[in-house]
């Protein structure tokens, strides 16, 4: 805190609306806080984005696909299983705390891989144990991710998108500098630039400041029991029909699309065609995260949803690609393809929660989307490895492309989600400092 911020400054939740009121007119989106945001997420998603291709190259030298599989699937366990906690502690104590202390604890735990990995070998329990670890902090990050928003910026669809455009950057060069760096030197290096990127991000979101006053709701909500405080959150998560069904089509996807995805293409790359080609794959996702996140800057279309759907066909390009053995051109354009398809689906569905939910409970909807989006992942990655027994990584793949398309003619196939329309902005909103 700066000299001329010495007086306590209270905590906001997505809730909350600054007291001074913003000039009338569009307002900049680059202001100090989004600015300040907008850094903390961009340092942390570059490290997040290096840390799939250590993982699945680095744990999967040691202990195969199955050992992968149980890694990132713990990682994914934990998450689900704590984050409706972190949902409503998020609406309790504010997000920005929240996400504070949670990428402290992600300090931790990478630190403590990068020094397992420069030792030695690390035991499969620590990588375990590490794991259960980080997925609780995440826990108790992400559902503030979607409440920040609002409270940093005017206009959710343009903040979503330069976000995820800053999302797909990090995909674009954390892939291919984890297995540059794994090739030179080894994983540790790439935990230990993980857990600087998690300081980084500590640093700028404790930055951020909220004008001062109080949080409207904030003494009733932290005097409810925690129970009362999850029922409403479900309430108000069962209450949409469009978000629940597509949180259930999700479900299936995870567990047959994107969960099987990076430990079965991890090791059909890497036979066939090197670890490098792995990393390079995953970053040709990231040029199309980049291009799906800048044309979801441009368009805005009536039915968000609908148009996401749309582009979620193309995503089937990419375990199609795995599945039938393309060579690397074709690889890379369908890494390129899926990337651009997911990005532009997800910034339509980051701004459809947003905007059509209210903001005093935005983080405990919020927390139950992801919850059961996310528990399809972890099933998805704990059986790919067992799934290896009975089918080749090809044919489970082909199995997902199926999946994918089957998704998508079931999110048409819900009025709720093919009629969903545009949000009109809050009045009085949260504006500029």
């Amino acid at each position: 805190m700066t000299t001329a911020q010495r007086q306590p400054q209270p905590e906001l939740t997505a809730g909350t609306v600054p007291p001074s009121a913003a000039p009338p007119g569009p307002a900049p989106l680059w202001d100090r806080r989004f600015t300040l945001y907008f850094a903390a997420r961009a340092v942390s998603m570059l490290g997040d984005a290096m840390m799939p291709v250590a993982a699945a190259l680095a744990v999967g030298a040691l202990y195969g696909i199955s050992g992968v599989g149980l890694v990132l699937g713990v990682w994914t366990g934990t998450f689900v299983l704590l984050v409706l906690f972190g949902g409503v502690f998020a609406d309790r104590f504010g997000a920005r705390r929240m996400m504070v202390g949670a990428d402290l604890v992600r300090v931790f735990t990478q630190g403590v891989l990068a020094v397992a990995f420069f030792a030695g070998t690390p035991p499969f329990w620590l990588l375990m144990a590490m794991a259960a670890l980080a997925g609780a902090a995440v826990a108790m990050f992400l559902p503030g991710v979607n409440g920040m928003v609002p409270l940093v910026a005017r206009e959710p669809q343009r903040a979503n998108a330069t976000l995820k455009v800053a999302d797909a950057l990090a995909h674009l060069l954390g892939p291919a500098l984890a297995g540059l760096l794994i090739t030179v030197t080894n994983a540790g290096t790439v935990y230990a630039i993980d857990a600087s990127t998690f300081l980084l991000s500590a640093v700028f979101l404790a930055l951020i400041r909220f004008a001062p006053g109080g949080v409207p709701g904030a003494a009733a909500r932290t005097g409810r029991s925690l129970r009362r405080e999850l029922r409403q959150g479900w309430r108000e998560f069962r209450d949409r029909t469009w978000m629940w069904s597509v949180i259930l089509i999700w479900m299936v996807y995870g567990m047959l699309l994107f969960g099987p995805l990076v430990p079965l293409g991890s090791a059909l790359i890497g036979d066939r065609l090197g670890s490098d080609a792995y990393g390079l794959a995953v970053s040709f996702l990231g040029v199309g995260t980049v291009l799906g996140g800048l044309v979801a800057l441009r368009v805005r279309p009536a039915r968000p949803l609908a148009a996401g759907a749309v582009a979620m066909v193309l995503y089937t390009a990419l375990p199609l690609s795995l599945a039938l053995g393309a060579g690397l051109p074709l690889l890379l354009a369908a890494h390129a393809v899926g990337g651009g398809a997911l990005a532009f689906w997800s910034v339509m569905w980051a701004t459809s929660v947003q905007t059509h939910t209210p903001p005093a409970v935005l983080n405990r909807v919020t927390a139950y989307e992801l919850a059961g989006s996310v528990s399809g992942i972890a099933l998805g990655q704990i059986l790919a490895g067992p799934a290896t027994a009975l089918a080749s990584p090809d044919r489970l793949l082909l199995v997902s492309a199926g999946a994918g398309l089957a998704g998508c003619a079931a999110l048409f196939a819900v009025p709720a989600i093919r009629t969903l329309g545009r949000a009109a902005p809050p009045a009085g909103g949260p504006g500029p400092s």
